[in-house]
């Protein structure tokens, strides 16, 4: 092939990828619609029926609820907001630890220091980038309230087993589904596995309404104590005669009959939407297959994942030129890659100075718990030495783009020996 354009040449992709865009004409009919009707919210924060939203709102719950298999969908208007509700929901208070991955977007961890929470970090699989059962077992005390598993970049945690895990210390487990709707694990949806499920609707996730989220349980009781959550439940104590008032402080997390209308849109075409997504996914992967010190995302037997990220591992000895001159390599060929995912959690400002809540720090004690390096190695080595990524969800890759993509990875791979005295 032609110069490396790090080196000079001419790039593969001469134009910038175009934006991945999922929104139609139905969800401009639909929220031009819910313009002229004119209720953009129909929350009310007291006990009357607008409590639990417009009929939006009950629309897209009721809907969500019937396509997940699930007793209960509620709406929030972040996926965040939905992990805060779920730490609520199932009690999380001042001192109780919740284990959670090392490798995931910083609100998992964030969620359950909104209660006073603790979160005890756990290392991850090498081969499937979720929680690893043994770590998160070796991790479980009488302090252990909950375990967040994040089913990351699409592909399901072992969640029969976390679920199996936490029953057996009557614990509770939450899935972290922002990345995997549709995602399966032996014929089960990811996100209604785990005692709560929490999903995103992010704009650059598969289906979106610019954001928001949906929180999937089938108990009653977390199902009431999300929704008091979201709403100011403080309000709604009296009407329904609740004596326990634990977490029963409300936020405005509250979904828009804008969004809402969005979503009933959005959901309607799940499947073709994930569809392309796994189809890209799965032919950039049969094109690398061969490529030594390449290894494409794997799938655990009776898993479907959804490719919200294409998180590829490099071994550098083998390809023999460093990962990130790789990663600059396909930059400059105008395919946009990343290196590393995110930096493991525990290594934020936040846990090295143990300052969060207020000038004076955690609401607890935290004099013995470690966040040092070495913490959990595997997700370390991933993000220093092997990993290698493409958003997979961020671009549209109409036409022939993914070809160009392919092409720009094939040219730097077959080109690497000039590139070892960068």
């Amino acid at each position: 092939m032609s110069k490396l354009a790090l080196l000079g040449g001419k790039p593969v992709i001469e134009h910038p990828l175009q934006l991945y865009r999922s929104i139609g004409a139905e969800e401009k009919e639909a929220v031009i619609k819910v313009m002229d009707d004119g209720c953009l919210s129909g929350f009310v924060g007291a006990w009357c029926d607008e409590f639990h939203g417009g009929p939006l709102i009950q629309q897209f719950e009721d809907s969500w609820a019937k396509r997940f298999g699930v007793g209960h969908a509620v709406t929030m208007n972040s996926n965040t907001s939905g992990l805060i509700a779920a730490m609520g929901a199932v009690g999380v208070g001042p001192g109780d630890e919740v284990i959670i991955p090392a490798w995931s977007m910083s609100a998992t961890a964030m969620a359950p220091i909104f209660y006073g929470g603790i979160p005890v970090f756990a290392d991850i699989e090498d081969d499937f980038f979720c929680l690893d059962l043994e770590s998160v077992r070796s991790n479980i005390t009488d302090k252990t309230k909950a375990i967040i598993a994040v089913n990351l970049f699409g592909h399901p945690a072992e969640l029969k087993s976390l679920r199996a895990l936490a029953d057996e210390f009557s614990i509770k487990l939450i899935e972290d589904n922002a990345q995997a709707p549709l995602g399966m694990e032996s014929g089960l949806h990811t996100g209604t596995i785990g005692h709560i499920g929490v999903f995103s609707l992010n704009y650059h996730k598969h289906i979106h309404t610019g954001e928001g989220g949906v929180c999937t349980t089938d108990d009653d009781e977390l199902a009431m104590k999300l929704k008091m959550i979201r709403n100011h439940g403080e309000n709604v104590v009296s009407a329904l005669n609740i004596e326990n008032l634990e977490n029963l402080v409300g936020y405005n997390f509250r979904m828009t009959e804008l969004s809402a209308a969005v979503g009933l849109c959005q959901l309607e075409k799940m499947e073709v939407l994930v569809g392309e997504r796994i189809a890209l996914a799965e032919k950039l992967s049969s094109s690398v297959k061969d490529f030594s010190g390449i290894t494409p995302p794997l799938t655990r037997e009776n898993c479907q994942h959804v490719y919200y990220l294409w998180g590829a591992k490099y071994d550098e000895k083998e390809v023999g030129i460093g990962r990130d001159i790789f990663a600059k390599a396909l930059e400059a060929e105008g395919c946009p890659t990343s290196v590393g995912y995110v930096e493991p959690l525990y290594l934020l400002p936040l846990f090295q100075k143990r300052i969060a809540i207020g000038a004076e720090g955690f609401p607890f004690n935290l004099s013995n718990r470690i966040y040092e390096r070495g913490l959990c190695p595997v997700t370390e080595h991933l993000h220093e030495k092997e990993m290698l990524e493409f958003f997979i969800c961020s671009y549209q890759l109409a036409g022939d783009d993914l070809d160009r993509v392919i092409d720009a990875y094939c040219k730097v791979y077959e080109n690497r020996n000039d590139l070892v005295n960068l």
